[in-house]
């Protein structure tokens, strides 16, 4: 991969980080593939629930921020890209709206991209007891 490809990808991670924070899932979808696959952190399965297709991953960020209307993910440290693959490290600042327990955890999202998009976005975290 160019160094010039390896900063668009970068560009691209950056972008998506900043359109979580504004809740925008209509731009975070514009930056994944048709086919994209969103493996959540959480879910019934042991590699969490698995959303596929843009509108069910839309629906998907748009329930994370109707469920967390304050939610922040604010970077560790600089995003990194190799080949086909990238990694941003996070830390999630929310309040859940049902309830106003308030959350604060540690993660890590690796991502695919196939041609310039984000094709798999899939996300870890650190479990933390929510804070009173």
């Amino acid at each position: 991969m160019s160094e010039t490809e390896s900063e668009r990808l970068k560009a691209l991670l950056k972008s998506f980080g900043q359109a979580f924070n504004r809740h925008d899932a209509d731009a975070l979808i514009s930056m994944m593939t048709e086919d994209c696959v969103f493996r959540m952190s959480m879910g019934t399965t042991p590699g969490g629930n698995e959303v596929i297709g843009r509108e069910a991953v839309r629906e998907a960020f748009k329930q994370t921020f109707a469920n967390f209307p304050d939610a922040r993910w604010i970077p560790r440290a600089p995003d990194f890209v190799t080949g086909d693959r990238g990694v941003s490290e996070w830390t999630f600042q929310a309040t859940r709206k049902s309830d106003g327990v308030r959350f604060e955890m540690a993660g890590v999202d690796v991502f695919t991209f196939h041609d310039g998009r984000i094709s798999i976005k899939d996300s870890f975290r650190k479990e933390r007891l929510p804070v009173p």
